[in-house]
């Protein structure tokens, strides 16, 4: 009997899960982990160049984008009663009841376990710790406390979300390397005003549920400041890759040209009271971040790709 109770069990679960797959994927924020994929994608055509690392690439960016996907649902757990009072966050799965809390529990911990398991006994155990390091940061550091304790919570918790390249990497070579490093910074400076200039946009919704995000904490005026000395450090942090020889002028031409656009609108909001120019900047911060990334993939293998026609 309990062998049949069990397989119905699991048959009831499988018909929930196929019912329900698109509330599952949205607990997983696709496209925040989708960003985050490609730039691990990245991280880890670098380590090798010329040089395809299909295992890393196949089985590294399955485990990466599973953990991801755990932690963005461990996210959405914490979550759930502050997003069911935001109108951005309203209509996800939890506040709307379209899952259960012991659904999420239980999807969030089977997909975090089979992905730290892909990294550990398929890639290398190094990238399972980072990335079991790199959860643990945004599932439970950043969101459970840095988030409701500090106005510098993205900055401090923007750690988590810059480890990708260097996760990337590290399934490549089983090392953590300085350029990866290099990746990291890039990621790690951009992060707070990417998210500010969010932030700017929904201040009010953040004050109501008392998250000391920096416009509710400081003021509209002082993370606009913010927003252009973090985009001036980030154009400096930027070219370090074609400083320290990492990458060459295909890359400075493209980060220079990106960061410039990234600098109008940093300044556009400090002297512009428009509403719509904060989510503006929000997602010209995405589109930025591909574009340097994609601009040290080319410059890296665009040689490679040539050689055939110069030899």
């Amino acid at each position: 009997m309990s062998s049949v109770a069990t397989s119905e069990n699991e048959g009831t679960a499988l018909r929930h899960f196929l019912h329900n797959w698109r509330d599952y994927l949205e607990l997983c924020k696709p496209n925040v982990v989708l960003l985050m994929v490609f730039t691990a994608v990245v991280g880890m055509l670098l380590a090798t160049p010329g040089d395809i690392p299909w295992t890393a690439l196949t089985l590294g960016n399955l485990g990466i984008a599973l953990s991801a996907g755990s932690a963005a649902a461990i996210n959405h757990l914490v979550d759930r009663q502050v997003d069911a009072r935001m109108a951005r966050t309203r209509g996800r799965p939890l506040p709307t009841g379209h899952l259960q809390t012991v659904n999420a529990v239980v999807f969030a911990a089977f997909i975090g376990l089979a992905g730290l398991g892909i990294l550990y006994f398929l890639v290398n155990p190094m990238t399972a710790y980072l990335t079991f390091a790199s959860l643990i940061g945004y599932a439970f550091i950043y969101t459970m406390y840095l988030k409701r304790a500090t106005p510098q919570n993205i900055v401090i918790g923007g750690a988590a979300g810059a480890a990708p390249p260097v996760l990337g990497w590290t399934a490549v070579t089983g090392t953590v390397d300085p350029h990866a490093l290099l990746l990291f910074l890039i990621i790690f400076v951009w992060t707070p005003p990417h998210f500010w200039a969010l932030a700017v946009h929904r201040r009010e919704e953040y004050a109501r549920v008392n998250i000391p995000m920096l416009p509710v904490t400081h003021g509209d005026r002082f993370t606009r400041l913010q927003i252009l000395y973090y985009t001036l450090l980030l154009m400096a942090v930027s070219v370090l890759p074609f400083v320290t020889g990492m990458s060459g002028w295909i890359y400075l031409v493209g980060a220079l040209g990106f960061g410039g656009a990234y600098l109008y609108y940093a300044v556009a909001l400090l002297v512009s009271d428009n509403p719509k120019l904060p989510m503006k900047a929000f997602g010209y911060s995405i589109f930025y971040l591909m574009g340097i990334f994609a601009a040290l993939l080319l410059d890296a293998y665009l040689p490679f790709m040539l050689k055939p026609f110069l030899y």
